[in-house]
């Protein structure tokens, strides 16, 4: 079999003038966030592969690149179910691994815990533009807070991050979970259908209130039904106060507290919030993790087209693993996407030390070689970055690909000391 030079499908090389800028976002993520408090931590990139299969991860679940048995315990000849001969799989986000993390060492943790968690992540997906399927993400969590203080400390802590990395005019779109099973509940969808209506509502943006109304339609719902249900959304958009209008409409099916604690977010948030982003009510907005509980969240930067991450309350799903629930949120930020857009900007990293290349001809050795080192020593401890290499004989297209990568003087040592 042939060597390929070209990496898997769906994973990539990444050169040195990008990693540049993923180290200095991750930075500037992990300094950020610190000011909030978040603690960095690190799980493995594998989990028991039950952990990933209890229909917590939405349609993440059907990509899961999973590991077989190894050894003694791999008997491909004897298995009848795929639990025969996988036993790990790849972790497909970090919210998992986290909740494990956590009730397997929450004793050793502070209340609340407040976690930041930046790794690789893998899916089965299929690629596009800003989808992999071994991409990076990046995740604040917090545990043990009830209040809607975690959802206000999550989206201030990344709003603030988007902000110091140069975005402008994004917004948090946010809604609630119960929002959505009132408003089904209200119109008279059983519960069991629940999934199903969100599953159409979330194409609202892309196919239109009609477009919702004819898929509910032919997936066999009651028309009376759909006409109560998308009636609400029609008078939300003539409604002045969105929240307020639902917190009336459906009092019959949801409690009070639901809308109010909704508007706390909203209002604290716009209230402290650093300028160059706005907090928006979307009463269509589902998210596709089935975990989330009440308020969920997204991240929309009209460059991208798309969102650029989101997250949301998941009280229940600690008690999965401990049969004690733990209050949960969290909010992750699209590291992919905004790399991506970042570098087709042509940003470049700020406050970057001043790059030097020294080339030294060929020759150039003992005592007269230690003094180019010395001398390069000298300006790195001074905060100069210093690449030391040997002279090309090609020294005009050796400058071009040093200056692209953004060394913007030379200095040259030759072995006569005539042409130095």
């Amino acid at each position: 079999m042939a060597l390929s030079k070209k990496p898997v499908t769906g994973m990539r090389d990444i050169l040195p003038e990008e990693m540049q800028i993923r180290d200095y976002v991750i930075g500037v993520i992990k300094e950020t966030y610190g000011r909030f408090g978040f603690t960095s931590i690190e799980t493995p990139c594998m989990e028991n592969i039950a952990n990933l299969t209890n229909k917590q991860g939405g349609d993440n679940e059907k990509l899961i690149f999973k590991v077989l048995k190894r050894g003694e315990k791999l008997n491909v000849a004897q298995a009848q179910e795929e639990e025969d001969v996988v036993d790990f799989g790849m972790r497909y986000d970090l919210t998992v691994p986290l909740v494990r993390y956590y009730s397997n060492n929450a004793a050793q943790l502070p209340s609340p815990f407040k976690a930041l968690q930046i790794g690789n992540v893998w899916r089965a997906d299929r690629p596009q533009r800003g989808r992999f399927r071994q991409f990076m993400q990046c995740d604040i969590d917090i545990f043990g807070e009830p209040s809607n203080l975690a959802e206000i400390e999550l989206i201030l802590a990344t709003t603030t991050t988007l902000t110091k990395l140069g975005f402008r005019g994004f917004e948090i779109r946010i809604n609630d979970r119960r929002i959505l099973k009132a408003m089904a509940a209200y119109s008279g969808f059983p519960e069991e259908a629940y999934d199903n209506v969100f599953i159409t509502l979330d194409k609202m943006d892309k196919i239109g209130l009609e477009g919702v109304r004819a898929e509910l339609l032919e997936n066999g719902f009651d028309g009376n039904i759909v006409d109560k249900y998308l009636e609400l959304y029609q008078n939300l958009e003539k409604a002045e106060d969105g929240v307020a209008y639902l917190g009336e409409a459906l009092s019959g099916v949801m409690e009070a507290s639901v809308t109010e604690g909704l508007r706390e977010i909203i209002d604290s948030v716009q209230a402290t919030k650093e300028a160059g982003f706005e907090t928006v009510f979307d009463p269509t907005l589902v998210r596709g993790m089935s975990y989330y509980t009440g308020t969920i969240f997204e991240i929309a930067i009209p460059e991208f087209g798309g969102s650029c991450g989101g997250g949301g309350r998941y009280d229940a799903m600690v008690g999965k693993f401990t049969g004690k629930e733990v209050p949960a949120c969290g909010f992750s930020i699209g590291f992919e996407r905004i790399i991506l857009l970042l570098t087709e900007s042509g940003f470049r990293v700020p406050d970057a030390p001043k790059r030097v290349a020294y080339l030294v001809e060929k020759g150039v050795e003992g005592q007269a070689l230690c003094d180019v080192i010395a001398k390069a020593q000298e300006a790195r401890i001074q905060g100069q970055q210093v690449l030391v290499a040997r002279m090309n004989k090609n020294k005009k297209f050796q400058k071009e690909q040093l200056t692209a990568q953004g060394y913007g003087e030379f200095l040259e040592f030759y072995k006569e000391a005539l042409k130095n």
